[in-house]
């Protein structure tokens, strides 16, 4: 029988697969619904200056979700966020680099706005290079590096 932890591991591998297949106000719905689609199976960089589409996500979802804004006011803003939906639930994968370790958050049910945390769980040494490449990029792209 698989354990829980173990089900949340192959969640937190299963959101990472989806960066090797592509990397790309609170309340308003017209937002949630245009940023949704382009989230959706997506791990994103959360940048605040300029607003990445990570950071535009968690700020809509905090106002969804407060236990979630609860939980970044607490560890931070994370360095990239994955996103991605199983059958009723929402699920979250929250990297942070500096750390090396990812927290995993899913809706407990379609008309709760209650999450529950899972983590941490350590990056591997893959997983660290993929991410750490890709913001790196980002920061590029910016014109910041």
């Amino acid at each position: 029988m698989i354990g829980k932890r173990d089900k949340w591991k192959g969640l937190l591998g299963l959101a990472f697969c989806c960066v090797l297949v592509s990397c790309g106000v609170v309340g308003d719905a017209w937002e949630m619904g245009r940023t949704g689609g382009a989230a959706s199976d997506q791990i994103m960089l959360v940048r605040a200056e300029p607003p990445s589409l990570g950071h535009r996500r968690l700020v809509s979802q905090s106002g969804v979700y407060p236990d979630l804004g609860i939980f970044l006011g607490q560890r931070g803003a994370p360095d990239f966020v994955a996103e991605t939906n199983s059958g009723d639930r929402h699920y979250l994968i929250l990297y942070y680099l500096d750390r090396r370790e990812a927290y995993a958050c899913r809706t407990k049910a379609p008309r709760t706005r209650e999450v529950e945390f899972a983590g941490p769980y350590a990056i591997t040494e893959r997983e660290f290079k993929t991410l750490s490449g890709f913001k790196r990029d980002g920061q590029m792209k910016r014109g910041n590096l």
